[in-house]
């Protein structure tokens, strides 16, 4: 994949001007309360296994009640739903914003300290707990249940215990909420959503949302770019599957990491089955190569289809102009990280399988059988969609659905700013647009 490009047709701000704009919004005294906000928001980047998210739960109910949600990002409630939460979170910052909690060390069920009060007060001011449940120092059910509430609304794993990272998400003031808000119904408010079929995909949260006649059908975990390599934002649509995709790695990639690779490990390219060839189609046996050069890279690379493919099994396409695209990967297990954001640029898609057949739907001999046939017989087949599937590759940090479940998200490219500062272009940080994409080399 290539290294991803900051989108340059949407509004960002710096980081410099995001703590401008909390000055400009409450005064000087916030200054502080930002910085220290910045960082709980970096602290939360370390934090392990993250959760999954739902927008219904019982702030009333001494353990938690998720309720599976059909409500896509992008559905007719959001902007309302948004614009009511910006009035709550006006409030809340211009009463005094929420106390902070000491990091007194692990809380959970069974602790009794002071700490404990501050947690319940904190709670109930962002409506994770209902304020009838007291303000006692002990932590029983319903603090717990209200703390699962928040972990599950701020991405976190909702285990009801108190650590480092729920304690950094915990004390990010309500006024740099309140302009994480305000920024993000900037964003939403120059979307359409597509009135029939969509996928969207929420680049701060690594999720990603297939989308019919207003209704989620299936939800997939993601993994997109790195910081330094970027998930453009980009609208497209999907027109093309590839089955058993091979893989061409660009010189980028052949000079920064197969070169070193290579003179580490000279078994390295055909442990993973990937063959050299020369401008006129003939192989080139690797040990002929001269690896502590710069010759390699005027060569193709191309990684056969299979178990040890870069891209997997399935690679899905969409006219844009980063050459990006999303795909299968045979390394499965960094799905259940907290941190998904490991890629390229492109976007790795779990359970990718079902995605496709979704796709592929309309497409007169590609039902999942047929699909799973192919994959199977490892031959390399390409997929034209009879109905090409609109594409959101979206940057959201903040979102709602109803205005009592606000979700928070890392602004992990560092884009979040204050609503009413002027907008900066941003500039791209690697390639330009139309430079070849690459998946992640294999290992």
């Amino acid at each position: 994949m290539t290294k991803g490009i900051p989108d340059r047709n949407r509004p960002t701000l710096s980081r410099r001007t995001f703590v401008a704009g909390a000055a400009g919004l409450f005064g000087a005294g916030a200054i502080s309360g930002v910085a220290r906000a910045q960082s709980a928001l970096e602290g939360v980047l370390s934090a392990p296994n993250r959760g999954g998210w739902t927008d219904q739960f019982d702030t009333r109910a001494a353990s938690v009640r998720n309720v599976a949600s059909y409500q896509p990002v992008f559905s007719p409630n959001t902007l309302s739903a948004m614009q009511q939460a910006v009035g709550t979170y006006n409030q809340i910052a211009m009463s005094g914003g929420w106390p902070q909690v000491p990091e007194t060390g692990k809380l959970q069920i069974g602790a009794q300290n002071q700490a404990v009060s501050l947690l319940r007060q904190r709670l109930a001011a962002s409506g994770d707990l209902d304020r009838s449940a007291g303000n006692s120092t002990a932590f029983d059910t319903y603090v717990d249940a209200a703390v699962k509430r928040f972990q599950a609304r701020h991405g976190l794993p909702a285990d009801g215990a108190v650590g480092e990272y729920t304690y950094k998400a915990l004390n990010v003031p309500a006024d740099v909420r309140l302009m994480q808000l305000q920024t993000n119904i900037q964003r939403l408010s120059a979307i359409q959503p597509d009135p029939g079929r969509f996928v969207m995909v929420n680049i701060p949260a690594a999720s990603i949302e297939a989308v019919e006649n207003g209704r989620v059908v299936q939800r997939h975990t993601a993994v997109v770019g790195k910081i330094d390599r970027q998930t453009p934002i980009l609208d497209s649509k999907i027109t093309n599957l590839n089955l058993n995709p091979y893989w061409h790695a660009p010189a980028s990639i052949v000079r920064k990491d197969i070169i070193p690779l290579m003179q580490k490990d000279p078994t390295y390219l055909t442990r993973n089955d990937i063959v050299i060839y020369a401008a006129d189609g003939s192989v080139i046996p690797p040990e002929t190569i001269n690896w502590n050069t710069d010759e390699a890279v005027k060569y193709l690379f191309r990684q056969n289809p299979g178990r040890m493919n870069a891209m997997s099994s399935v690679k899905i396409n969409f006219p844009n102009p980063y050459a990006v695209y999303m795909h299968d990967t045979p390394q499965q297990s960094v799905f259940s990280q907290l941190m998904r954001f490991e890629s390229s640029g492109c976007v790795r898609v779990q359970n990718v399988r079902d995605l496709i057949v979704w796709l592929a739907r309309d497409t007169p001999g590609w039902d999942r059988s047929a699909i799973e046939r192919t994959i199977s017989a490892r031959t390399r087949q390409d997929v034209n969609l009879t109905n090409p599937v609109p594409l959101h590759f979206t940057y959201l940090t903040a979102w709602a659905t109803d205005p009592t479940v606000v979700q928070f998200r890392d602004d992990i490219y560092r884009r979040d700013g204050a609503e009413q500062l002027a907008m900066s272009e941003a500039q791209p940080t690697a390639y330009a647009a139309g430079e070849q994409a690459y998946a992640d080399l294999p290992y």
